[in-house]
């Protein structure tokens, strides 16, 4: 089955940067309906303003069930919603022995929980139409965790199965379920973290074209790039002890360590702010 994306109306969480505003603007470039939530509204509206009616923001925390309910109801002219991409997501890092409790809640909150409230809150309307596809944008951090990013890779782990349990349970209701998978983005979430060796780092437009590609072919697990999937799972399949080898090999084990703290500040701020912790 192949979808044209023209005509779609489409829910995009966190959609006023990196991934989450690639994917508007790719999606609405192609005819779609767009509904972006995010809690920086003003700087949704930016992103939606050059296509006009087809593209509407909205004020949404993906953490607060009600704040969904809100959301709903202000975009409710957009649909019914054909496809809920689940983009929102945090990534403060550092030693999880160092991690203040509200930035390991916040992180659980919006990267696992905000896919959970979203599912819950778009996906029936989708049962009742017998149709829709939710995307979630987890991590390739979501099957091969790394240091100092304990409570992230805890959070992506998650999402990636709550995702498979989904796609079952969903199924028979004819909704598709993806997973999409990316190495280091260079967006600001991971500003200042290194690629690990031989793996060229993504942009967000890479990262929206296989949400694209999801959407109109849907499949069940995405990688960015597509070989990665590959490489990480013939290196699942070694002893232990080798897949340790490889990873101090290739530095795979210690890039978010090797994250630059003066690159990160500037994000690392925001995102402790919006989890009521002001220390870098």
């Amino acid at each position: 089955m192949t979808r044209e994306i023209s005509g779609l109306s489409v829910i995009v969480t966190g959609g006023a940067r990196g991934i989450g505003k690639a994917t508007v603007e790719r999606f609405a470039r192609q005819g779609a309906t767009v509904a972006i939530g995010d809690r920086d509204v003003d700087l949704a509206e930016l992103v939606a303003a050059p296509y006009g009616d087809r593209v509407k923001a909205a004020a949404l925390d993906v953490t607060d069930p009600e704040s969904w309910r809100t959301f709903l109801d202000e975009v409710a002219p957009l649909g019914p919603f054909d496809v809920l991409v689940n983009n929102a997501g945090i990534m403060p890092l550092g030693s999880v022995l160092k991690e203040p409790d509200g930035v390991a809640k916040a992180i659980v909150d919006v990267n696992l929980h905000g896919v959970i409230f979203g599912t819950k809150a778009v996906a029936p309307g989708m049962v009742e139409r017998g149709r829709g596809h939710i995307v979630n944008v987890a991590s390739a951090v979501g099957r091969l965790a790394v240091a100092d990013g304990a409570t992230y890779s805890a959070s992506k782990f998650a999402a990636v199965g709550f995702s498979e349990a989904i796609r079952s349970e969903l199924r028979p209701h004819g909704i598709d379920v993806t997973v999409v998978l990316p190495t280091v983005v260079q967006t600001e979430l991971a500003a200042g973290v290194p690629a690990a060796k031989g793996v060229k780092p993504v942009t967000a437009d890479d990262v929206a074209k296989v949400i694209e590609q999801a959407v109109r072919s849907p499949k069940a697990e995405m990688w960015v790039p597509r070989w990665s999937q590959g490489l990480v799972k013939v290196t699942s399949l070694l002893p232990r002890k080798v897949q340790d080898a490889m990873a101090r090999l290739t530095q795979a084990d210690s890039v978010l360590a090797q994250a630059d703290p003066a690159a990160r500040a500037a994000y690392e701020e925001r995102a402790r702010r919006s989890a009521g912790e002001t220390q870098v």
